[in-house]
């Protein structure tokens, strides 16, 4: 059939059930289901095979399931990321944090990174195409997320090591050392930013949401347990909520951690927090010998 009056009807029906970016979601569903630009599209037509499809696509969107998860999949960095329930949605913001470590350690070899609570993989992944040199892990607990960031591996065919753990346990971290660069995208959201979310992002698993009353839980005890899993001046590097950045560098500092920055995200909001851990706090904790 002709594209428009399909396209159209869809348009119509997802603005009638208030989603934003009606459009933009059409597109994207087009796109996916016949595999051709819509502009294409609008001078070929629609597959007659592909109208119900994308129906059936739209009525999912209408009921508030996210964009990326009735497309199975989602861009990063560039990179096709695989996602659907029980796994984070990759988003633009975090790209901040993969940005941050790539400026400080271009052309460094050999690093050892760590990426806690991966989700689908989304940082570790970005982070070993561009260092190819590095030993990168993403740790998950969630059985869901990982499947995930597997396939996700899996289809970019780098050298990403996954561990199925609990990022939390005193074991996990133990098993760390030596770390150059510990990144993570913890759950950060309070207690009241967990009653008030969106229809979309409460389709998304909660575990990769909730941080707590003030949405501070993981960034105290990651902080805490997995400082002495880095090298001497090894970095920790969160991704954070906007109005978390002072709050995150002060628990850096209560760690022992210097230099630490906040970075902004391309809209200007606070978005990521590092410091490094000094050689001297290091060595301080080394038992004492004659």
């Amino acid at each position: 059939m002709d594209t428009k009056p399909l396209y159209d009807e869809l348009v119509s029906y997802l603005r009638s059930r208030s989603i934003p970016d009606a459009a933009f979601d059409v597109r994207c569903m087009c796109e996916q289901v016949t595999g051709r630009r819509l502009e294409q599209l609008m001078t070929e037509g629609i597959p007659t095979e592909d109208e119900n499809p994308l129906r059936n696509m739209a009525q999912r969107r209408a009921f508030g399931e996210p964009l990326q998860y009735i497309l199975g999949e989602w861009e990063f960095y560039g990179m096709r990321m695989f996602v659907g329930r029980g796994v984070l949605i990759p988003r633009p913001d975090t790209e901040t944090l993969v940005d941050l470590v790539l400026r400080e350690y271009k052309g460094s070899h050999s690093l050892r990174i760590a990426d806690l609570c991966t989700g689908s993989g989304c940082i570790a992944l970005a982070l070993q195409k561009h260092l190819p040199d590095a030993n990168v892990t993403g740790i998950e607990l969630s059985g869901e997320a990982i499947s995930y960031a597997r396939r996700n591996v899996g289809e970019h065919g780098l050298p990403v090591t996954l561990v199925q753990a609990d990022v939390l346990d005193p074991g996990t971290a133990a098993g760390f050392s030596e770390l150059d660069v510990l990144v993570s995208n913890p759950p950060y959201l309070t207690d009241e930013e967990m009653q008030h979310l969106q229809k979309e992002i409460r389709s998304e698993p909660e575990t990769a949401l909730a941080g707590g009353r003030d949405g501070l839980d993981f960034y105290r005890r990651i902080t805490a347990l997995w400082k002495h899993a880095l090298r001497p001046s090894g970095r920790i590097a969160y991704e954070t909520g906007e109005q978390q950045g002072a709050d995150v560098s002060r628990i850096l500092a209560e760690n022992g951690l210097t230099e630490i920055r906040v970075v902004k995200d391309l809209a200007g909001h606070d978005r990521v927090v590092t410091g490094i851990l000094p050689a001297q706090t290091f060595q301080e904790t080394q038992p004492v010998t004659d």
